[in-house]
């Protein structure tokens, strides 16, 4: 979430970034605020009425040595009057602080200067594109009758155990699904990211602290017995490694981790042709990559993870685009996104493959994820993550991109994982 002081010192600057997203936040802020004045008006009578409390207190004990009983019981009762008083206004204090944190839930992150305006994808920004010439057999096949053609995935068999959106990868279409993960594993080894496997459910804190709740509850498969929500990205777990965390040694930073997991994502009200075979799951692989880095360094950070992404596909041969999303197509907790989208020459259309963001310190914010700078002063830290890379459009390109008259070639980084050439 936003941070008040922040706000405060650049209120026209945040309703002016807000307006990329579509939003009039004048209001809201000008409420924050008043809740913030009032929260300082709160803790002044606070601190008076707690200090007359204690000055009284310690006089009551003197006046009864002394034989001043009357004056002694008349400050007793003005003791208990003011406790009445103070538990009233804690009452109202807290009340105003659950407003306080409302406000702060419900405003998106702000928009870095670079995003610009637009109301959906359609106003997205292509930054660069990598589209070579793609030379397709006439009898090319969307990727879903290739699977079936090959028995790779079971569409139908999902929809028999659990429901639409839960796909079963068989025979070589698993193969290349485990073998992908693990290619995009090592990549992430290569570049310095610690692995993790973390836990695929996760807590109600743990979903506010990287923004998913209260803004997606949704999109989350909910777990209502324990009250525990199934992951929809690796992001949420691994971020929280770090939630109440104060870094007190700058030799610890940057922090990089990685980690594979399912996701699961209810997409509610997703349909159509756009949705067919493993264009939108419910349940899909992702590897993930977090960086944990100091507010100064975290756009570079931006260009490495870009670069990262990048290399990969370049790596296997994917026509691909890069775009920076619009205020409008803008992740709530996201300062700066930037989409990957490979291009299905089978279906005639970009798939996206990647999101990368910097949150800066919205998550951090959250999290109380802190670090001691060189002033000896705690300050928030900036998150970044990135998908390197979703595994079922991926999949759905490398079939279709590398489908030929007599098969599907598999890419040569992927031979290795794999252990054959063609399918």
């Amino acid at each position: 979430m936003l941070e008040i002081p922040y706000i405060r010192q650049n209120k026209d600057q945040v309703i002016k970034a807000l307006q990329k997203r579509g939003i009039d936040a004048s209001a809201d802020i000008d409420n924050l605020i008043s809740a913030d004045d009032r929260r300082k008006e709160f803790q002044v009578k606070t601190d008076g009425i707690q200090a007359e409390i204690k000055s009284l207190s310690k006089s009551i004990g003197g006046l009864f040595k002394e034989g001043k009983t009357e004056e002694a019981n008349q400050q007793k009762e003005r003791v208990a009057s003011l406790k009445e008083e103070l538990n009233a206004i804690k009452e109202q204090a807290q009340q105003n602080e659950d407003a306080i944190k409302k406000h702060l839930y419900d405003l998106p992150n702000a928009p870095h200067d670079s995003v610009p305006p637009g109301k959906s994808d359609a106003d997205n920004e292509v930054i660069s594109e990598n589209k070579s010439e793609i030379n397709l057999p006439t009898n090319a096949k969307p990727h879903w009758e290739l699977c079936e053609e090959h028995n790779l995935i079971d569409f139908e068999l999902g929809v028999k155990i659990t429901g639409a959106g839960f796909p079963v990868y068989r025979g070589k279409g698993a193969k290349l699904q485990r073998a992908l993960i693990q290619y995009f594993l090592d990549k992430a080894d290569q570049a310095g990211y610690e692995e993790m496997i973390p836990p695929h459910v996760v807590n109600e804190a743990s979903g506010i602290g990287t923004g998913q709740l209260p803004d997606k509850e949704g999109q989350m498969y909910h777990v209502g017995t324990d009250d525990l929500y199934l992951i929809p990205t690796a992001e949420v777990p691994l971020t929280n490694v770090y939630r109440d965390v104060l870094i007190k040694d700058d030799k610890e930073l940057p922090i990089k981790i990685c980690g594979y997991t399912p996701c699961f994502r209810r997409e509610a009200g997703s349909y159509g042709k756009d949705v067919r075979g493993l264009n939108r799951l419910h349940q899909f692989d992702k590897v993930e990559i977090v960086r944990i880095e100091k507010p100064e360094d975290s756009f570079n950070a931006l260009d490495e993870m870009i670069s990262h992404v990048e290399n990969i596909l370049k790596e296997l041969e994917l026509p691909y685009r890069i775009l920076r999303l619009c205020g409008g197509d803008l992740g709530f907790a996201s300062s700066i996104t930037y989409d990957f989208e490979v291009y299905s020459a089978a279906q005639e259309r970009w798939l996206e493959v990647s999101s990368v963001s910097n949150f800066k310190s919205f998550q951090s914010n959250r999290l109380k994820l802190r670090f001691k700078n060189q002033e000896g002063k705690n300050t928030l830290l900036h998150t970044l993550n990135g998908s390197a890379l979703a595994l079922p459009r991926i999949l759905a390109a490398i079939l279709e991109n590398y489908q030929t008259e007599d098969g599907i070639n598999i890419p040569k980084v992927l031979q290795r994982y794999v252990g054959f050439e063609k399918i």
